[in-house]
């Protein structure tokens, strides 16, 4: 546990929250800054800055509650879609840094949209330049 993370808080009990589900690895709560309605933030309870710290087996564990929590979702809500996607690291939109996902539950015409919109970018890019980068 970081005691200076707000995230490790909320794991811990200190800092309240609205839980949706609860295991010995993982918490699941709703967002306070919702971005629909059931946004959902599923943490693992031991800490980690970004994914790359993670091990194989910390993301089993982080991967049985994701699953648990979006089927409370699913139950709860019956939206009509679901994203269900992280933020790693700032530059990707991370702002509390405790490895976190969100559930956010989806219905036609709401105004959202797919990960694609996330970003775009007008830069062209070599596709065998960069498998090659993997070799």
């Amino acid at each position: 546990m970081n005691k200076d993370c707000l995230f490790c808080k909320i794991a811990s009990g200190e800092t309240p929250c609205k839980k949706i589900y609860e295991d010995e690895n993982v918490l699941a709560f709703l967002d306070i800054f919702p971005h629909a309605k059931g946004h959902t933030v599923i943490i693992p309870k031991k800490h980690f800055s970004e994914v790359s710290e993670m091990s194989a087996e910390d993301w089993q564990k982080l991967a049985v509650g994701l699953a648990a929590a979006a089927k409370r979702v699913e139950a709860a809500l019956k939206p009509e879609g679901m994203n269900i996607g992280a933020n790693d690291r700032p530059a990707a939109g991370q702002v509390v840094p405790h490895v976190h996902w969100h559930i956010f539950p989806r219905w036609k015409n709401d105004g959202g949209g797919s990960f694609h919109s996330i970003i775009k970018t007008a830069e062209k890019f070599d596709l065998d330049e960069i498998a090659a980068l993997f070799k």
